[in-house]
């Protein structure tokens, strides 16, 4: 209670301190991540500190764990009844807790996530059209948690049960039930579910039995008619340790993958946190967050909580210089050697085209953007190159087309706002140690 007392001395006076906050205290045991009861020692204390400090206090949970709970300040006789209802509503949940603002409605859809969206919102809205497998695979922080989380929150409501759990406490659920000689029991819960939805599958690679029971249990749910929904860090078949029968199941029905969002839908999904969150950042602030950031939403929106929670702080309002010091030292550290390997490198990705096609001439229009933007990159980013020498790597006639060039990327730089924040986010991806 002592950081809570701390935080919320900043916003009510002393008095209120003593009569109210040090009166109350959070039942850890009955709290979780998503709901935090605190108990008073009378009604009138009780109703008082909801109406006045409840959102206060969901402010400080939000900034020390970066999920903003529900609060219940209640009695003590009170508290048991509140933590039964809580208990009936998630029975059918697991280890891993849902939480409840993880839906498809404030998933942000672009074309690095379209068919992963697509496959998790027919198992939950149309079950009779979806795919009976899914397996979801792509870096961390780009939505697969989410999506399995909206999977679950839907089906939950309309009473499918339901398991959510990472691969590594599936693993810990079996130890403990082979040790205490209960599988039958584990065997029925796992077994007789409609939708099973592992996160991060890769770690189940270290137990080979651990993988015999996945093997049963994952048979048992399709033969059934259940679904399950699986991510990875990686695609089945890079998958180290596994059993090529479990392999083989994973990519029987549908397997896709989630990438890097564009700077588009980055921005969309800045803005769509901000509105969900009730938070105030100019364009300008969006777009530096969504240039320098990198592509990990869940970093991007936890530096939007940081500045926005600093501001409230200090009682400051968000300006662009206020934002880069809140979060600089979340960004990676610039290196001060950049060579046209690295930025055909980066663009290529980021365009999804082969570096060969940047440097070999291909005349697609694709192609021919890209060795535009590298052309202009490399002149503004490596130092004492000659024009003949990007002439040369990027198959262009001579000096005078990079400069034609780099005129006419500067020219739409200055008619497209999104096109510029593009520039940059690419030159920041450039010059970011990796």
């Amino acid at each position: 209670m002592k950081e809570i007392i701390a935080y919320m001395s900043r916003f009510i006076t002393r008095v209120e301190l003593e009569n109210y906050i040090e009166q109350i205290y959070l039942d850890e045991a009955a709290s979780t991540q998503t709901l935090k009861i605190f108990v008073a020692p009378s009604t009138l204390v009780a109703r008082f500190a909801q109406t006045k400090y409840a959102e206060k206090l969901a402010e400080f949970f939000e900034i020390k764990d970066g999920v903003k709970p529900e609060v219940k300040i209640t009695t003590r006789e009170e508290k048991n009844e509140i933590a039964k209802n809580i208990n009936m509503k998630n029975i059918r949940a697991t280890s891993l807790k849902l939480l409840p603002n993880l839906t498809f409605e404030n998933f942000v859809v672009g074309s690095s996530n379209q068919v992963a969206f697509s496959a998790c919102h027919a198992i939950a809205h149309t079950p009779e059209k979806a795919y009976k497998i899914v397996f979801i695979y792509g870096s961390t922080g780009l939505g697969k948690t989410h999506l399995l989380q909206a999977i679950g929150n839907s089906c939950m409501e309309q009473g499918r049960e339901v398991l959510f759990m990472s691969a590594e406490q599936f693993m810990n659920d079996f130890v403990k039930n082979i040790s205490g000689n209960t599988m039958s029991k584990f065997k029925e819960r796992y077994r007789s579910c409609d939708v099973l939805l592992i996160d991060d599958i890769q770690f189940l690679g270290r137990g080979d039995k651990a993988q015999e029971e996945f093997f049963h249990t994952f048979n048992e749910i399709h033969d059934s008619g259940g679904f399950v929904v699986l991510t990875s860090d990686k695609p089945p078949k890079l998958l180290d340790n596994f059993d090529g029968r479990l392999k083989t199941r994973f990519e029987w029905e549908l397997c896709t993958d989630i990438t890097p969002p564009d700077l588009e839908t980055k921005i969309c999904i800045i803005r769509n946190k901000c509105e969900n969150e009730g938070i105030n950042l100019s364009k300008d602030v969006v777009e530096y967050i969504a240039v320098n950031m990198g592509d990990n939403i869940r970093e991007i929106q936890s530096a939007i909580i940081s500045i926005n929670a600093h501001a409230a702080v200090v009682g400051e309002s968000i300006t662009l210089e206020f934002a880069k010091n809140i979060i600089k030292d979340r960004i990676k550290e610039f290196s001060e050697k950049v060579d046209i390997e690295d930025i055909i490198r980066i663009v290529s990705q980021d365009l999804n085209i082969k570096p060969s096609d940047i440097t070999d001439g291909t005349r697609t229009k694709q192609a021919i953007k890209a060795r535009q933007i590298c052309s202009y990159l490399a002149k503004n980013l490596i130092n004492n190159v000659t024009m003949q020498q990007l002439a040369k790597s990027f198959g262009m006639s001579d000096h005078t087309a990079i400069v034609k060039n780099n005129k006419k990327i500067e020219k739409d730089m200055e008619n497209d706002s999104l096109f510029k924040a593009k520039i940059e986010e690419l030159k920041s991806k450039t010059r970011q140690k990796m």
